[in-house]
């Protein structure tokens, strides 16, 4: 009898440590980087390869503008969506087979929608077909020095072998934003009229932190829940990175915490710039299906929530702030014969709430990309000390 509570006894030990082995909170990577300076103010497991989910859209985006820079395409292209880019997982646009857009309306739904078919229709224009794209994909993320970044899709749908970090997606975002400034308002927009729909943003601090100018979340079982925001304040701005959210609270609350410390001070200079962190190239990335999707998830939300609870019920949260909501209309042409020019001259489209004069034309005076297809990208570079 006593060997038997013995034996009960040692299978309860093992079955209650499984119990908080899955209940444990996780520290996710999260970056905070000063975007001037390029100063690392917060690192946490920066390097660790992860699934980017949807923030594969920033690279999408990336090489159009590239592509745009060197002439091969315009904003006027028009944009298909073959059979290929509707069978996409969602989310989707709601366009049917054969429907077209510009390729400006396109990258705005690509963004703001985060619409997977629309993704691999860009892809597919711009490369001429999905595998073409990813090969300059992965390119662009060589010759910017992405070392823990491997693409094999425009959508960022999971792939085991599709993996970025929080440095090489921080990296990615200073690139965007000081090779192809004219393009940042597409990033601070939270939603695109289509038609009878409006496609809406996941980004929560768009319209509830104030001095928010973008960039982009996503989500797969794999990731968790992914974010890179940018925000201004008192002529600093600062760029941070969640990887991992348990819930969106999860990640917005945290993005929004960061970016609080490094605004008031608490959060200073690391002694290391973005550049020079470390990746973890060759790590396998962390596959994050069990604890958001599998049998794990109802224990570690439970842990993450009691180990960070903000914006729960009852609980103070540091999305306070009401932001009027950027919108932006985009024209589907319908279906349109390959090769058929567009008619002109086409309407601008202004966006809600902008003030005369904000909208970003977005045509004629493109910067040249910093990186050539010939030679390495040069790296951001941090601006001069203010006078």
């Amino acid at each position: 009898m006593s060997f038997v509570r013995s034996f009960i006894r040692q299978i309860a030990l093992v079955v209650l440590l499984a119990v908080l082995s899955l209940g444990r909170a996780q520290a996710n990577p999260m970056l905070l980087v000063d975007m001037e300076t390029l100063d690392v103010l917060y690192a946490q497991e920066a390097g660790q390869p992860w699934h980017p989910a949807s923030l594969t859209k920033l690279m999408t985006a990336y090489v159009t503008f590239e592509e745009i820079a060197k002439g091969t395409i315009t904003l006027d292209t028009p944009v298909l969506l073959s059979k290929h880019a509707v069978s996409q997982a969602p989310s989707r646009s709601g366009l049917a087979v054969g429907s077209a857009l510009t390729l400006k309306d396109a990258l705005y739904i690509l963004v703001v929608k985060s619409a997977n078919d629309v993704a691999m229709a860009i892809a597919e224009t711009v490369g001429g077909s999905e595998a073409g794209f990813v090969a300059k994909m992965n390119d662009v993320a060589a010759r910017m020095g992405l070392t823990a970044t491997h693409y094999t899709n425009p959508h960022g749908l999971h792939d085991p072998a599709q993996f970025s970090s929080a440095r090489d997606m921080a990296l990615l975002s200073l690139y965007i934003r000081q090779s192809f400034p004219q393009y940042m308002p597409m990033f601070g927009t939270e939603a695109v009229k289509l038609g009878a729909a409006e496609l809406d943003s996941n980004n929560d601090l768009l319209t509830k932190f104030a001095g928010t100018t973008g960039m982009k979340t996503g989500f797969v079982c794999a990731s968790g829940l992914n974010m890179v925001a940018t925000v201004e304040r008192n002529g600093r701005n600062l760029l941070a990175v969640v990887l991992g959210g348990a819930s969106a609270r999860d990640r917005n609350e945290r993005a929004a915490e960061l970016l609080l410390k490094g605004f008031s001070g608490a959060a200073q200079p690391t002694g290391q710039q973005v550049l020079t962190l470390a990746n973890q190239p060759g790590v396998p990335p962390v596959n994050m299906r069990p604890q958001i999707c599998g049998k794990e998830a109802k224990a570690y939300v439970a842990a993450q929530e009691a180990a960070f609870p903000l914006g729960l019920k009852g609980q103070p949260s540091y999305l306070n702030d009401h932001v009027a909501p950027r919108a932006y209309v985009a024209t589907d042409l319908g279906r349109i014969a390959v090769g058929v020019s567009l008619p002109r001259p086409r309407p601008a489209h202004l966006p809600r709430f902008a003030a005369p004069g904000n909208d970003m034309a977005l045509s004629g005076d493109l910067r040249p990309s910093l990186a050539s297809t010939s030679s390495p990208a040069p790296f951001p570079q941090p601006r001069p000390n203010r006078l």
